[in-house]
């Protein structure tokens, strides 16, 4: 007998809120709110109010300049729009801010700016006129916690420039959790700098540049990653990344290792909604540096996630210089599923990855393979796949609401058949599994 699920992997049964993105607090998360000082925002309230959940503020940026670290400040339902930044532009490439939190909790002490639980605050950005590069969220600071907030909109308003950014992120320690952004004139989510930052149960989706200097939709990716050096330790977890002009994840020129776990990416590379193809079209795209090889190039891991329906492939190593690993991934119809173009140290292309634990179904299953390290994968098993193999391979759905909790919705969607030949065929790779060894791909059968 297979025992219960552990973990990211787990099958879990659990009441689907009508929104996937309305709040339900715990008695812990309140619990600790109310250790410190806890403030309210409104999009009717005033800066000159009290800041109580009787008379709100009005904005987020009078809330940071009162709150200390372990504050919290809930965020009430609602939009709060935004016309101009808070600097000016000095040119047409300059950037300007949206919002600035620049002020940092401490370690076991963050700043909360959480949604109120079962409300939704929206923050509406289409309206900014600046004729420069903008971004949204602009966190400079660390041992911040955005929770449940909606974020969209942020413009180009001239072709100078690459992109505009829904969140850019170059403080450490912060968490983005059950965030929604999109429709962005560029990246949902971006991380430059800093080092611990965990993004948690976000969706990044409807992303397109139309302005971008380097062609319409080549830069707006779900989540992008392009770390400097000394920031280990950013995470991805429960993320999903769709409809996005270029990729979903993209972790080209990040020179600190990223790992992107129990997360999916589906249709990206195109105009969204659409099936017209705009940018490059990887579901993950797992590092690289311009295509040449460099020696400061780190090793990121992508597990347990899903890939399908990608313009290009499901899973890139896009001219990594190292191998990457790939552990326990499910890719459905890609193109390739599974491309591990490398690298050498001579200039030349050759296969880069740490391959265990994949399945790769429908489309061109891999490439670029020769030098890679590849076992126990749905390809080099003998393994006849077929639809009979999974539960479902329905590629609707996808977008369902998420859990109370903010986890992603249980879908029978390529999750493996109880009698699938897939079951038990992993090796163990560190991950949580049940049986006498992992199966394959993203989910362990029931």
């Amino acid at each position: 007998m297979r025992r219960a699920k552990l973990a990211g992997r787990a099958l879990l049964v659990s009441t689907v809120m009508t929104s996937p993105f309305a709040i339900v607090d715990s008695s812990a998360a309140v619990s600790s709110a109310a250790a410190a000082n806890v403030y309210y925002v409104a999009p009717n309230g005033s800066d000159s109010a009290a800041g109580t959940q009787a008379a709100p503020w009005g904005s987020i940026a009078h809330a940071q300049d009162v709150v200390q670290p372990g504050d919290t400040v809930y965020l009430r339902g609602g939009a709060y729009t935004y016309t101009h930044g808070i600097n000016s532009c000095r040119s047409q490439t300059d950037r300007v801010d949206a919002i600035a939190l620049n002020k940092s909790g401490s370690s076991g002490n963050p700043i909360r700016y959480w949604a109120y639980p079962g409300e939704k605050p929206v923050f509406a950005f289409s309206g900014m006129t600046d004729d420069c590069r903008i971004k949204g969220f602009d966190v400079t600071g660390s041992w911040i916690h955005l929770r449940g907030l909606e974020v969209t909109g942020v413009p180009q308003n001239n072709n100078l420039n690459h992109e505009s950014w829904g969140i850019w992120v170059s403080g450490s320690n912060n968490t983005f959790e059950r965030i929604n952004t999109h429709h962005h004139m560029g990246p949902g989510l971006f991380i430059q700098r800093g080092g611990g930052n965990l993004v948690l149960n976000t969706d990044s989706h409807d992303n397109y540049d139309l302005y971008s200097s380097g062609g319409a939709g080549e830069n707006a990716d779900g989540f992008g990653a392009h770390i400097s050096a000394g920031n280990s330790g950013n995470v991805f977890r429960g993320c999903r990344a769709w409809w996005n002009s270029d990729d979903g994840f993209d972790l080209i020129s990040a020179y600190s290792s990223v790992t992107i776990e129990n997360s999916w990416a589906w249709r990206n590379g195109y105009i969204p909604g659409t099936t017209t193809g705009a940018g490059n079209g990887n579901g993950f795209k797992a590092g690289g540096y311009g295509g040449d090889y460099d020696a400061g190039a780190v090793k990121h891991t992508v597990r347990t996630s899903v890939a399908f329906a990608n313009k290009a492939a499901g899973f890139y190593a896009n001219h990594h210089p190292i191998a990457n690993d790939y552990f326990n991934n499910t890719s459905y119809g890609n193109h390739p599923d599974f491309n591990m173009l490398g690298v050498d140290s001579s200039g030349a292309a050759v296969g880069r990855g740490n391959l265990r634990n994949n399945i790769a179904y429908t489309g061109t299953l891999t490439s670029n393979m020769t030098g890679t390290s590849a076992a126990n994968n749905s390809w080099n098993l003998g393994i006849t796949l077929s639809d009979s193999q999974f539960q479902s391979v329905s590629t609707s759905g996808w977008d369902a609401p998420r859990q109370a909790d903010g986890s992603l919705p249980v879908l029978p969607n390529l999750r493996i058949a109880p009698n699938s030949t897939m079951i038990d065929k992993g090796v163990n790779v560190g991950l949580p599994y049940s049986g006498q060894a992992p199966d394959l791909g993203a989910f362990e059968a029931p």
